[in-house]
């Protein structure tokens, strides 16, 4: 099934769009990949690994421009990571079905869809100081669903940390961001180890998704306005949710 995505224009077409968008907020974008493969009817098995190999490109290179800014708490970060990354590695080499695997994604599609609409997670000028025992929780149980999904997390951290005032919205996209790429490598090691396989033109989406997310990087990490083109994003990602729990 990839093969064909792989010449498909119209995802070619929308692929570096999502990842610019991911990528200008610090995410990596698999649930917008996972949203626009489940458009395209790809199956689960090829969904997952897919996902978190263009994860660990663009939340990697998006990582980069936010902490070249001086927007990276690493303390935050570790919080979150010391629980994440094992979880994350159990969960890729767990098998789910696909029926549920498609209602799982779908709601938690709907994380991806209030955070572009901007419903939650807005910043606030209150910062508190995270407890050791709230961010294992909230990395581990972020982290399990990250591996068994194939999703980097940040969907769901990012708005998490600014609903609880961990931090701004800069210092959240920076830890989102890498929080994402050590989530995705440690969940593709774990479906790798179970027999899972990567296509090989699984490579040719991480350079179009690359071209996208470096741009979204750069002027996300600086300043930027893409307002239209978030609404048009959460459209596509409603209509993949729907998609996903009633097919």
């Amino acid at each position: 099934m990839i093969f064909d995505i792989a010449y498909n224009w119209l995802f070619l077409l929308i692929l570096p769009i999502v990842a610019f968008l991911y990528a200008s907020v610090g995410h990596g974008g698999a649930s917008g990949y996972l949203a626009l493969m489940a458009l395209f009817s790809v199956a689960p098995e090829t969904m997952k690994p897919t996902a978190l190999l263009l994860n660990l490109f663009v939340a990697g290179i998006s990582f980069y421009y936010y902490y070249k800014e001086g927007f990276f708490n690493k303390k935050l970060f570790l919080v979150f990571a010391l629980a994440s990354i094992p979880l994350a590695f159990l969960g890729g080499t767990l098998e789910i079905d696909a029926s549920l695997y498609k209602k799982i994604l779908a709601i938690l599609l709907v994380f991806a869809i209030l955070k572009m609409l901007n419903v939650f997670g807005k910043e606030n000028d209150r910062v508190k100081k995270i407890k050791l025992w709230q961010g294992l929780i909230v990395g581990g149980v972020i982290g399990f669903f990250s591996g068994l999904i194939g999703i980097g997390g940040g969907i769901i951290l990012t708005p998490v940390i600014l609903l609880f005032h961990w931090g701004k919205m800069k210092e959240a996209a920076a830890v989102s961001a890498l929080f994402i790429w050590v989530n995705s490598a440690s969940g593709l090691i774990g479906q790798l180890s179970s027999g899972v396989t990567l296509e090989a033109h699984s490579f040719l989406l991480v350079v179009i998704a690359l071209i996208g997310g470096a741009l979204g990087g750069y002027f996300g990490s600086k300043r930027i306005n893409n307002l239209y083109l978030r609404y048009i994003l959460a459209f596509v990602l409603v209509i993949a949710c729907v998609k996903l729990y009633f097919t």
